[in-house]
């Protein structure tokens, strides 16, 4: 699967008005608001202008070919003159597609001594706009608002995350997940309703015979695994066992055969996200590590232990992120180092952690896993870039999915010569003790996506347009503060859903 890229999408920009002001002030409209898209180039997704819309039947027109048009995964819309919003109704709720609401004008400075009333005719955003706010409101529509001239580049920068929130919805919304066996068992975080996530999300979460994946692994030919071999070599340090002429090279050639097969199963049933289990692992050799992690940093969603729902949340992170320098990964709180004042986290997993995560080349290694009970697999080891990053955990509430981010700074790591994994150390926002205890209080999965690549304001606007609750852990936080708004948003996702 290639790299994930956002250019096959668009965002539709619509300008309302009305027919009340004639012509020449329309064809105004029609011009500034072109400027205004001219403005918004450069963006992750293009924004295409639309004609300006005048009446209801053309409003619930155009959201009925958005809703029909897989490519389009958005509309921005801009109120430039007085746009009556009794209009706007049936459009609005026909509209299934994300909606952002650009509260802006065409001129940054007023040209006061200029201003007639044609100008004001024209210009007339400031009260328009919050006659279409007003029906958002009375309509309960998701939205994001952005305030502000598209020449100030903190506008830009807020409708760039907004559409990177797009691709994730509309790429969860068609996502197909493999899970290779069941759950870890005994394991709660890990469960959860698919049946629900496909309703709320769109996702199809199924589940196959290890041993299916082991046919097609068993298919991989000599030719593919040598081609796999000469990648390895070119790509990564390989330590000289696993070297062609190493006496554990057959352990590297099977770890490539593993790539082969998981390969063709998922690009032949269109997955994009999967899932396999230490506990079942039927015919493979080893556990897939090797493989997992190359596909993780190519796009696809991981979860471990059969966590299908951290899976999504890889892959949705992964388009989100999509052209940014960083990546994202499955990822798990280890263990800690405990020094007041110098608190800091370890992150890792058993193999499968991306090496998206770290800018240098990553080593090749063969290691024994206490757990398995199978043949030494072939890892990636390497250590996550210092930096911003974000963790993300979702969890199943019975009537909901709840979304917990952690804002936290990757950090250098000390030496981990016994450690041979790929692995992270980070500080979490605001602080280790607020951040631990507002995670166990919310009940969020131990098992997380980092991403170094995207920050939350993404994942806050991914939330609003999905509808499912999100819960943020950053340096304004306090424990007594996200106490409350725990208890709150039981109450308020509760009544949300009616009776």
């Amino acid at each position: 699967m290639p790299q994930p890229t956002l250019e096959q999408y668009e965002i539709w920009f619509v300008t309302g008005s009305q027919n009340l002001y004639g012509e020449e002030t329309l064809r105004q409209v029609a011009e500034q608001s072109q400027e205004v898209v001219a403005g918004l180039d450069g963006l992750p997704v293009r924004v295409v202008w639309k004609p300006v819309l005048k009446d209801t039947e053309s409003i619930r027109r155009l959201a009925l070919e958005v809703n029909a048009r897989d490519d389009v995964i958005g509309v921005i819309a801009w109120m430039h003159t007085f746009s009556p919003a009794k209009m706007w109704i049936t459009g609005l709720d026909a509209l299934a597609k994300p909606l952002l609401h650009l509260h802006t004008q065409a001129n940054v400075e007023l040209p006061w001594e200029d201003i007639d009333f044609d100008f004001m005719n024209l210009n007339q955003a400031a009260h328009g706009d919050r006659e279409f706010g007003y029906i958002q409101s009375r309509m309960a529509i998701p939205r994001k608002t952005v305030v502000g001239h598209v020449s100030n580049p903190a506008v830009v920068a807020r409708i760039d995350s907004w559409q990177r929130a797009c691709a994730g919805w509309a790429a969860v919304r068609t996502l197909k997940l493999a899970r290779f066996g069941d759950n870890m068992r005994q394991v709660a975080v890990t469960e959860g309703d698919k049946t629900e996530a496909e309703i709320r999300l769109g996702v199809q979460v199924n589940t196959w015979s290890v041993n299916e994946l082991v046919d097609a692994v068993e298919a991989a030919t000599d030719d593919q695994v040598d081609a796999l071999i000469e990648d390895y070599l070119a790509s990564y340090e390989v330590a000289e066992e696993l070297l062609p002429d190493g006496d554990r090279h057959q352990s590297l050639r099977d770890a490539a055969a593993i790539e082969v097969g998981l390969r063709s199963f998922l690009e032949g049933g269109g997955f994009h996200a999967f899932t396999d289990s230490f506990e079942d692992l039927g015919g493979l050799k080893q556990l897939p590590g090797l493989a997992v992690q190359r596909l993780m940093a190519e796009g696809y969603g991981f979860g471990a232990e059969g966590d299908w729902k951290t899976a999504i949340l890889v892959r949705v992170a992964n388009v989100m992120g999509a052209g940014l320098p960083g990546g994202a990964s499955l990822m798990e709180d280890y263990t800690y180092d405990l020094v007041p004042g110098e608190e800091c986290i370890l992150g890792a997993h058993m193999l499968e952690v991306s090496p998206s995560l770290s800018t240098t080349k990553a080593r090749l290694e063969i290691h024994p896993l206490g757990i398995g009970g199978k043949e030494d697999p072939v890892r990636l080891v390497f250590t996550a870039d210092p930096g911003p990053a974000l963790v993300v955990a979702m969890s199943d509430m019975r009537e909901r999915f709840r979304l917990v981010a952690n804002v936290v700074e990757n950090v250098e790591a000390p030496d981990l010569p016994q450690l041979p994994v790929g692995r992270a150390v980070w500080k979490p926002a605001p602080d280790f003790a607020t951040s631990a205890e507002c995670w166990l209080t919310a009940g969020a999965a131990h098992h997380t996506v980092m991403t170094t690549a995207v920050g939350i304001e993404v994942f806050r606007d991914f939330a609003e347009i999905a509808q499912i609750e999100l819960l943020e852990i950053d340096e304004d936080t306090t424990a007594r503060g996200f106490r409350d708004q725990v208890r709150w948003n039981k109450a308020y996702y509760r009544l949300a859903q009616g009776l």
